[in-house]
This record gives C-alpha cells, structure tokens and sequence, in this order.
C-alpha cells in the first residue's frame, strides 16, 4: 500500500468516526456526580494540575491528539465556542499526551494557532496517566467537571461547539449541575 492509499484509507476511516459521532453523540449526564482521579497533568507554566484544582469553575476538559481527525477538525469551532462562554463561567482546557509534542508547549500553541484555537490552554498528561485513569483510550472525549470537582459526565466524539443548541445545552448542564 503506498503512502497515498494510507492517507486516503486514514482520512475515509476519520470521515466514518466523525459521521457515527454525529450521528449518536455520546453524551451521558451522569446520575450520580464521581470522583476525579487525582492523577496529574502539566501546565504550559510547568506547574502540575489535578483537575480538582479547578475547584469552583465548570470545567470542560477536552481530551484530545494531534493524530484525530475529529479532534483537529473540531478545534476552530470550539474556540468559537471558548470565545461565546469565557465570560459565563465555563472554562475549556485541552489536554493531550506528552509524547505527541516534542517541542513542547511552544509547538502545540503553534498547532493549535493553525488550527484556530489559540487561547484555548493547552495541558499535557505525561504516559496518559490521566487519560487511563478516567478510562479514555479515545478521543476526542470531553469531560464535565462540576464547580466542586466531580464529574457529571462526558461527551464521547466530536461535537459542533459553535452550533447555538450545543452551547444553550452546555449553560443547561451547568445551570443544572455545574
């Protein structure tokens, strides 16, 4: 198979991921708010965060790869949405594994200006120790972390967050929940 054929084969089965998420979001409010796991995560600054650290903002907490298709293609629409709830108490962080940015933090905030998400804040989760500790070996996923540091639930896939429904949708969660 040459490179040609793999590209095209990777970018059909991206195509296929984002349509089947598009089609059943994987949402889930969960009935009863869990635990974070405390496992930490590394800051641009080099600080390490748990994300009970967020303690009083509704976090969303995206997890993501420079390798998804979904997760690229959904980046400039989530600044959007970041740019439309930064003031109403919604925090969005991205968090991706270490070893994907060898340049560090300076070469994902290049990627993710490209990609026109650049105030969005970037985190890295060193061997997916976070990642594994919440059960995700996917992504992207999204993570809702309540004001007080629970998790009330998730979105598995790719969402449209520049759409006005998925935005009334999250003020509602947090109204709710947050």
């Amino acid at each position: 198979m040459d490179i040609l054929t793999k590209i095209l084969a990777v970018g059909i089965f991206g195509c296929l991921l984002t349509t089947a998420a598009a089609a059943q979001p994987g949402v889930n409010i969960y009935d009863t708010p869990r635990n974070v796991p405390s496992k930490q995560v590394f800051a641009e600054t080099g600080k390490r965060v748990k994300m009970d650290d967020f303690q009083g903002k509704f976090v969303l907490a995206v997890f993501w790869s420079r390798h998804c298709v979904p997760c690229l293609a959904e980046m400039k629409a989530l600044q959007k949405f970041v740019d439309r709830t930064k003031n109403d108490g919604i925090k969005v962080i991205l968090i991706s594994p270490k070893e994907e940015w060898q340049g560090g933090f300076s070469e994902q905030k290049r990627f993710l200006a490209r990609l026109g998400a650049p105030e969005i804040e970037p985190y890295v989760d060193n061997k997916s120790d976070l990642a594994a500790a919440f059960g995700i070996f996917s992504s992207p996923v999204t993570v809702f972390i309540s004001r007080n540091g629970k998790e009330i639930g998730r979105i598995r896939g790719s969402a449209r967050w520049d759409h006005p429904e998925v935005i009334e949708y999250i003020y509602k969660i947090k109204a709710e929940h947050g």
